[in-house]
C-alpha cells in the first residue's frame, strides 16, 4: 500500500467521505468557522465515525500545501481503482458500453488536470490518460481542483502516449484529435462508437508523433476573437458534445 496522501477542502474530502469513508484516517478542521456548510459537513464526518482533530488554519495550509483548503483537510490512504488502463477497458467489455476516454498531452498545469477529471467526470468519461512525462501527477491542488473527481476518475499515466494510442486503436477505439487546422469540425463526426479525444496543450497543441497516430482530427470552431480555448474547457466541449450524441 502507498503511503497517505492528503486531501482538502469540502468537495474532495465529501466526495472521499461519501464513496470511501474507511479510508480516511482523520480529518483536520477549523474551529473557528461555524457556518451551517461546516456544521453540515461535521455532521457526516460524526455520522461516518471518522476521527476529527481541530486546527488552526495555518496547520491545515501547512499539511494541505495550499492556503484554498477552506479550513478542512483529511489525511488518507489510497483508494484501489483498475490497476491499468487494460483491465479498465477489459472490466468494460461484458457492459457493452462503448469506451469514451480523454487523452491529454503535455498537460502540466495541476489546476488544468484537475477541471480536465471534473468535466471528465461529470460527462461520464471511463477514464483519463496522459504521458508520464510532460505531465501533472495527481497531487493535493489537482484534488482540490477536481471537486472529488480525482478520487473517481481513473487517471493512467503511460510511459509511450503514441504506442498507447496505438494500442487502443487495436481494440477498435477511434481516436480523435483536436486541432485548431483540421478540415472538420467535432459537430461533423461521430462520437457515439469507442472513442478517444486527444488535446493538447494550450498553444502548443499535440506533440508531432500523438498527431500523426490519431485516426481522425476535428477542431472546435471559434466564432470570436480568441483562437483557442483552454484545455479544460476544450475538454468540457468535446466530452459533452460525445454525451449530447450518446443520449
Amino acid at each position: 500500500m502507498s503511503s497517505p496522501k492528503v486531501l482538502f477542502g469540502f468537495h474532495a474530502v465529501g466526495v472521499r467521505l461519501k464513496t470511501a469513508p474507511q479510508s480516511i484516517i482523520e480529518i483536520y478542521f477549523e474551529p473557528t468557522r461555524r457556518d451551517a456548510r461546516m456544521r453540515q459537513f461535521l455532521d457526516k464526518v460524526r455520522e461516518a465515525n471518522v476521527r476529527l482533530i481541530e486546527a488552526d488554519g495555518l496547520r491545515i495550509a501547512k499539511l494541505a500545501g495550499s492556503h484554498g483548503h477552506q479550513g478542512v483537510a483529511a489525511r488518507v490512504e489510497p483508494v484501489a481503482q483498475a490497476r491499468s488502463l487494460d483491465d479498465l477497458l477489459e472490466q468494460l467489455e461484458p457492459t457493452g458500453a462503448a469506451p469514451l476516454l480523454l487523452v491529454l498531452d503535455g498537460i502540466t498545469d495541476p489546476h488544468n488536470l484537475g477541471a480536465c477529471l471534473r468535466v471528465a467526470d461529470g460527462a461520464g468519461a471511463h477514464a483519463v490518460i496522459a504521458p508520464k512525462d510532460h505531465a501533472a501527477g495527481i497531487n493535493a491542488t489537482v484534488a482540490k481542483v477536481a471537486s472529488g473527481a480525482a478520487e473517481t476518475m481513473p487517471y493512467f499515466m503511460v510511459t509511450n502516449l503514441a504506442r498507447t494510442l496505438g494500442e487502443l486503436k487495436e481494440r477498435n477505439i477511434w481516436v480523435i484529435g483536436t486541432s485548431d487546422d483540421a478540415p472538420k469540425t467535432l459537430y461533423q463526426v461521430d462520437l457515439k462508437g469507442p472513442v478517444a479525444l486527444v488535446l493538447g496543450a494550450e498553444g502548443a497543441g499535440m506533440r508531432q508523433l500523438t498527431r500523426k497516430t490519431c485516426d481522425e482530427l476535428v477542431s472546435i470552431p471559434m466564432a470570436g476573437a480568441v483562437e483557442s480555448l483552454n484545455v479544460s474547457v476544450a475538454s468540457g466541449v468535446c466530452l459533452y458534445e460525445a454525451l449530447r450524441q450518446r443520449s
